[in-house]
């Protein structure tokens, strides 16, 4: 079997991206060393770069320059093959991709897309690369726009012509098939393609296959007058506003380009105007024809008024800057996030990775790579669908999560605010999030106030707490989304985006409470480095354990870990390994070492341990040579959070690690803090955590 796929398609603009970023992840699940490689790029007239290129490379943050990537640009090709030199070519191919492939343990190959210029195919030009690099081939078409006949007689044409020549073909992806016709195209397909090779039939996703404001742009070189955060925008469809106002409303669809001369300024607040109504479709902007700018006093105005709707002035008339519009084709960037994720989740839904997966080279290895950890996250949270609130409903970075965990449909979520502020929010970022699909409940006025007050009240009444010092308490954030989770109206809680961890966790502490027999609240973090997932703890919240807390911390972490996927290789961290060292904070650690190996004598686990000997070999062989964790501790229980929580922020900074978490162990329910510095990708991760912890529960 071969290490390499080869991406080719029938003709230009089949939907390559989708299945490039697929089988990318795919691979990246299996290794953290992983190449792209494309034969020939096509950079476009007005881009530095190749944009799949660039999109796969940054996305994946791959180890690889993007000079590397590449061979040749599409108008050397055309020269050299017109010239009759197709020898050469391919001697240089071949001479770049075998220095990949010595280098990484899996290589993605992406075709080219050529138009024919020259005279050349894709499908020539593709056949000859793959025939000669000697890598199975995986054809990509898309049968939007054609008749359903047509489409599978193309198919199954470039499957026999790879086969004629004698490239492997490991399967074929029918790309932008209609969703009444999935079936009939799959049955079609497998009448004359051998039962051996799989096919997989992926739908039209109109958000992918519509274009953006941004590529318009881009397209028509314009300038963006307004709205530059909004660029990336999706275009259902344009039509021109050269008719009067109260006829061309009746003409404006969801999420259609206004195309109209810049001096139509009725025309323009009209439709600005239509989009802020309730009683026309959204809008995605707004391009001004005719080198024509509105006068100051009405761009005063649209300032004013325009809210989440990009307006670009170009030069050209209406009717030629149209017929530009027209022919735009979508593409993937690397800044549309939104579109990135929908491609892979769509090909996951669609594609049977496992199958793809079997036909790479084997490769053997035991450890969970970032990767696989991260797509594991995802997969496990869809599998059983949870209802996460999350309390700080009107922190952008939560609203941005929440538009991405809905684009993905994982998690039913509830946020706490006050819903016009959390519109308006919305509506400033430019969030494609259909709030109407996610619950909004405001603690300072709810319906559930008086319940959740006569809950704390029954709860905290031996403490002192009084009837309206817990009516009180619901209007605070934490506080409600804890009752919520009490009540069942919510399987767990993130928060902590703007609070401290004391009011994220106190709340949970009195009212969900600890699991039997556990004692101390912890938390962990998953560190993904480059090539394996850590598990560390306690690295946010218990100063300064004793050696029974440290024994509980370790043993709940461990935990963790296997319930994540990971295989428990415990190291109980200190300043010195094995029996070399002495002193008070030494001998904590040790006690604590002893009292896990009475509970779980099964469990992995050394201690004392430094950090070097814990995680590299070399050192553990010298300090530890007998230990079966020394050099490859999955598991890494710090002495206090002085240490844990400055040594995973070093190794956050200086590797540029991911660290996902802190994720709480111990609670009844599901509740997980966040450092006020979180990203979205931090808060995002976390929701997946708390999911997944609530299906365990």
């Amino acid at each position: 079997m071969s290490k390499s796929i080869y991406i080719t398609t029938i003709e230009s603009n089949s939907g390559k991206s989708l299945v490039s970023l697929g089988l990318l992840r795919m691979m990246l699940n299996k290794s953290s060393k992983v190449g792209y490689f494309r034969p020939i790029i096509n950079k476009g007239k007005n881009s530095a770069f190749d944009d799949h290129t660039n999109t796969a490379i940054k996305y994946f943050n791959l180890d690889i320059k993007y000079e590397d990537c590449y061979t040749y640009e599409q108008s050397e090709i055309v020269a050299l093959l017109s010239e009759g030199k197709s020898d050469e070519i391919i001697q240089k191919i071949i001479n770049h991709y075998k220095k990949l492939e010595t280098k990484y343990d899996y290589v993605l190959i992406e075709g080219t897309d050529f138009s024919g210029d020259g005279g050349f195919t894709e499908v020539d030009v593709n056949l000859m690369i793959a025939k000669n690099l000697g890598v199975p081939v995986l054809i990509v078409g898309a049968g939007n726009g054609k008749k359903k006949q047509d489409f599978i007689n193309t198919m199954q044409l470039t499957y026999k012509s790879f086969i004629k020549k004698d490239v492997a073909v490991i399967g074929l992806i029918a790309n932008k098939i209609e969703a009444d016709e999935l079936d009939f195209i799959t049955q079609e397909l497998k009448k004359t393609i051998p039962s051996e090779v799989p096919i997989d039939v992926i739908p039209n996703i109109n958000f992918l296959a519509n274009p953006t404001v941004k590529e318009v742009v881009e397209i028509l070189n314009g300038k963006v007058l307004f709205g530059q955060q909004f660029l990336d925008n999706s275009i259902e469809s344009f039509s021109t506003g050269a008719m009067q106002l109260r006829n061309y409303l009746t003409r404006i669809k969801e999420n259609s380009l206004v195309i109209t001369p810049g001096d139509r300024a009725d025309i323009i607040l009209g439709a600005l105007q239509a989009n802020a109504s309730t009683n026309y479709p959204k809008i995605s902007g707004i391009i001004l024809t005719g080198d024509l700018m509105p006068e100051d006093s009405i761009l005063k105005l649209i300032d004013g008024v325009q809210a989440t709707v990009p307006i670009v002035a170009v030069s050209g008339g209406t009717f030629d800057v149209s017929n530009k519009i027209g022919a735009v084709n979508p593409k993937i960037y690397v800044s549309n996030r939104k579109k990135i994720l929908l491609a892979l989740d769509t090909f996951d839904t669609y594609v049977d990775v496992n199958r793809l997966s079997r036909t790479l080279y084997s490769f053997s290895s035991n450890k969970l790579t970032p990767s696989m950890f991260q797509y594991n996250l995802l997969q496990r949270a869809k599998a059983n669908r949870k209802h996460i609130v999350l309390p700080e409903g009107d922190d952008e970075r939560i609203l941005e999560a929440a538009a991405r965990l809905q684009l993905l449909n994982i998690v039913d979520l509830t946020l706490l605010g006050d819903a016009k502020i959390i519109q308006l929010k919305c509506d400033q970022k430019g969030l494609q999030i259909d709030l109407s699909k996610i619950t909004i409940l405001n603690p300072e006025d709810s319906i559930h106030n008086e319940n959740f007050a006569k809950t704390l009240f029954e709860a905290r009444k031996h403490k002192g707490m009084t009837e309206t010092t817990a009516l009180d308490l619901t209007r605070d954030v934490s506080y409600y989304g804890t009752l919520m989770i009490h009540n069942g109206l919510a399987d767990g809680m993130v928060s902590g985006a703007i609070h401290t961890t004391m009011h994220t966790i106190k709340p949970a502490l009195q009212i969900i409470k600890t699991k039997p027999g556990v004692s101390v609240v912890s938390s962990v973090f998953f560190m993904c480095l480059s090539d394996r997932v850590s598990v560390m703890g306690d690295c946010a919240v218990n100063p300064n354990p004793n050696a029974e807390e440290l024994a509980e911390i370790a043993i709940s972490s461990a935990a963790s870990a296997e319930a994540f996927g990971i295989e428990a290789k415990v190291a109980m961290l200190s300043y010195s390994s094995g029996s070399s060292g002495i002193g008070e904070e030494v001998e904590k650690v040790r006690k604590a070492t002893e009292i896990v190996k009475s509970k779980f004598p099964a469990l992995k686990i050394e201690g004392p341990i430094q950090y070097d000997a814990a995680v590299d070999m070399s050192v553990a062989k010298t300090k530890l040579p007998n230990s079966e964790v020394a050099g490859q501790a999955s598991v890494l229980i710090f002495p206090d959070l002085n240490t844990g929580n400055n040594t995973y922020k070093a190794i956050q900074r200086e590797t540029g690690a991911l660290a996902i978490g802190p994720m709480l162990q111990g609670l009844n329910k599901p509740v997980n803090d966040l450092s006020r510095g979180c990203t979205v990708d931090d808060i995002f991760n976390t929701v997946l955590l708390t999911a997944i912890q609530a299906n365990q529960a």
